[in-house]
C-alpha cells in the first residue's frame, strides 16, 4: 500500500510525494486542524494533549490520520507494511493507537529530529486497531520529513519501534523492511547493479522505480515545475485500476496522490476516481487556538459535475470536529457488529 518519495533539491523547496493504495474506497477528505484541540491516545488516555501546531491532513474514513502537514513544515504519511509486529498491548507503556499515531506527531513537532527523540525517549508502543470495513487489520509504518530535508521511516518489528532516521532515506513503500529494501535495491541498474529496472506493482519494484527517476529528476526553476515533476515520478509508482490480490488489501490500485511542498507549505491532492486537482496553501488558513476544526468534503463535492479544482483553503465548512477511532470506540463497533449478526441469525432460523 503506497510510495513515498523525497525530493530535497526541488528548486528552493524540499517536496515530498505519496501514493494511497487499497483495495476499498477510503473515502477520503481534508480536515483542517488548529492549534488547542484536545486530543488522547485513543487507547487508555492516560498520554493527552493540546495541538500545539495546526496541520492539513487526509483522512481514512474520517476517523484516522493517513497524510499530512503542518504548520511549521513537517510532514507524515502512514504507509501499509505487513511484517509490522505491535507486540501484546502494555499499559505500562506510552501508547498510540494507529488512528492517532501520526496526527500526534504533526500536533506536537515541527522537526523530524524532535519526532524521532520522543519515540525514543519513551518507548512509544502503537496499538492496532480494526479495519472498520471488516477486513484485514492495518499493518503500519510511519514516514516523517520536515522543511530541512531530514527523514524518518518508524517501523515495529518485535513490539519495538525500529527507526531508519537520515536525509538518505528518501524512497519508502512497503514490505520488506526498510533495511532489507535499503539492500534489494542495490541490484538494479543506475542504483549500485547491473539488473535492468523492474517494471511491475510490487512494492520492492515500485521502491527501485521511485528511487532511479528521483535521481533523474532535472532541479527546477519554479513551484510548479517542482510539483509536476515529483507527481510524474509518483504517477510511475502509481498502480493502475486492479482487482487486489488475494488477502492482500494494500496490493491494490492507487486511489489518491498527495504532492506536499514543505518549504511553502503546499499541500496538493489529486484523485485517481475523481480526477480533479486541488491543493491548500496553508498560509490561508487560520490554525489560531479557538477556531473549530473545518472539514473539505472531497467525497462528496469532487463526484459533482465540475466538482472542485484549484486552491480550495476558502472550501473548508466548520464542524465539531473529527472523532478518531479509539480502542473504546472499536469494542463499541465489534459489539454492534455482533448484535447485527446475532439478530440476523435469529431472524435466518425464524424463516427456516
Amino acid at each position: 500500500m503506497c510510495t513515498r518519495v523525497l525530493w530535497q533539491d526541488a528548486g528552493d523547496a524540499v517536496v515530498v510525494g505519496r501514493n494511497m493504495d487499497f483495495a476499498h474506497d477510503l473515502l477520503t477528505n481534508l480536515w483542517k486542524m488548529p492549534r488547542g484541540v484536545r486530543r488522547d491516545d485513543g487507547v487508555t488516555g492516560k498520554l493527552s494533549w493540546e495541538s500545539k501546531y495546526g496541520s492539513v491532513i487526509a483522512a481514512g474514513y474520517d476517523i484516522a490520520s493517513t497524510d499530512g502537514l503542518n504548520e511549521k513544515g513537517l510532514a507524515g504519511h502512514l504507509l501499509w507494511l505487513a511484517e509490522s509486529e505491535y507486540g501484546d498491548r502494555d499499559d505500562a507503556r506510552v501508547q498510540l493507537s494507529q488512528a492517532v499515531w501520526l496526527q500526534y506527531f504533526l500536533d506536537n513537532f515541527a522537526t523530524v529530529a524532535d519526532a524521532v527523540r520522543w519515540v525514543r525517549d519513551n518507548d512509544v508502543q502503537v496499538v492496532p486497531l480494526a479495519d472498520p470495513t471488516g477486513g484485514k487489520q492495518p499493518a503500519l509504518h510511519v514516514a516523517l520529513e520536515d522543511a530541512t530535508g531530514d527523514s524518518a521511516i518508524i517501523e515495529y518489528m518485535g513490539g519495538k519501534a525500529q527507526i531508519y532516521h537520515s536525509r538518505e532515506y528518501t524512497v519508502m513503500t512497503n514490505s520488506p523492511t526498510y533495511d532489507q529494501q535499503l539492500e534489494l535495491v542495490k541490484k538494479f541498474e543506475g542504483l549500485g547493479g547491473d539488473a535492468p529496472l523492474p517494471g511491475t506493482t510490487d512494492a520492492r519494484d515500485r521502491f527501485a522505480r521511485a528511487s532511479y527517476y528521483l535521481g533523474r529528476l532535472d532541479r527546477p526553476s519554479t513551484q510548479l515545475e517542482a510539483l509536476a515533476a515529483m507527481m510524474s515520478v509518483m504517477r510511475n509508482a502509481a498502480q493502475p485500476f486492479r482487482v487486489a490480490d488475494p488477502g492482500k488489501p494494500e496490493a491494490s490500485q492507487t486511489l489518491w496522490q498527495t504532492v506536499t511542498d514543505l518549504t511553502n507549505l503546499r499541500y496538493v491532492f489529486e484523485s485517481t476516481t475523481r480526477p480533479n486537482i486541488v491543493w491548500v496553501d496553508l498560509a490561508k488558513l487560520d490554525f489560531s487556538a479557538g477556531q473549530r476544526q473545518a472539514k473539505l468534503d472531497l467525497v462528496g463535492r469532487l463526484a459533482l459535475e465540475g466538482g472542485l479544482s484549484g486552491e480550495v483553503s476558502d472550501q473548508f465548512e466548520d464542524t465539531d470536529g473529527m472523532t478518531f477511532l479509539s480502542v473504546a470506540l472499536e469494542e463499541q463497533l465489534i459489539a454492534a457488529a455482533a448484535k447485527q449478526r446475532a439478530a440476523q441469525d435469529r431472524l435466518e432460523a425464524q424463516v427456516g
